[in-house]
């Protein structure tokens, strides 16, 4: 339900704060919103954690994804890449049997692939972060404001394309101009809290000025 009198799209939760209004009122999306999303974990083990979730939520929400991550850190040694790279084929076939596991083939399969080619990046003096860094630098994104309704976020951007086409370049995979732009939401390069939510101006490290 929306704020009488206040922005569109925001919701006031149990304990009066508002919200953007994907949050909802469930504990762990609301600890989501108001603790992760839009912070800066700049860490590369945790930007690839962030970016295969948003693989894995392709085609289901989120609140499902956030429900089995913590069987999915257990399956994916916590996402570190180096790790994940040298998984085998019995290991894809063991995490499609594991208890919380999201069973699909193609996306397991795409993580132990994307993490190799990180780990690629990394050999070769790189990584997600520099990546994401020279391809935002690259497109010069101009200024905006805050949103105040969930219609003034888009759903991509043409940073988030780049970055999609310069990952896809090197084979990642699962990864499109909406997930790319997903993944910039979820690790703060771009702010999407609406303005008068109560999380708004207090994520750190962000860039509030992604067009």
């Amino acid at each position: 339900m929306g704020h009488p009198g206040g922005p569109v799209d925001l919701i006031a939760g149990m304990d009066g704060r508002l919200r953007c209004w994907w949050a909802g009122d469930t504990p762990i999306m609301k600890a989501y919103h108001d603790d992760e999303w839009a912070r800066s974990p700049r860490d590369e083990r945790a930007l690839f954690e962030r970016l295969s979730l948003e693989a894995f939520q392709t085609g289901l929400s989120w609140r499902i994804v956030l429900e089995r991550r913590d069987a999915l850190r257990a399956a994916f040694a916590d996402f570190e890449p180096e790790a994940v790279a040298r998984y085998s084929e019995d290991d894809r076939e063991r995490l499609l049997a594991l208890p919380g596991m999201i069973r699909n083939r193609a996306k397991i399969a795409a993580v132990i692939s994307n993490a190799r080619i990180l780990v690629g990046l990394h050999a070769a003096g790189s990584g997600l972060r520099a990546m994401t860094d020279q391809i935002l630098a690259s497109e010069a994104p101009l200024p905006r404001d805050a949103p105040s309704r969930r219609s003034d976020v888009p759903v991509s951007t043409p940073a988030s394309a780049a970055l999609a086409q310069h990952l896809r370049s090197r084979g990642w995979r699962f990864v499109g101009p909406t997930t790319a732009y997903a993944y910039l939401q979820a690790v703060g390069w771009v702010d999407d809290h609406l303005a008068g939510c109560h999380v708004r101006g207090r994520t750190t490290g962000s860039i509030a000025a992604l067009g």
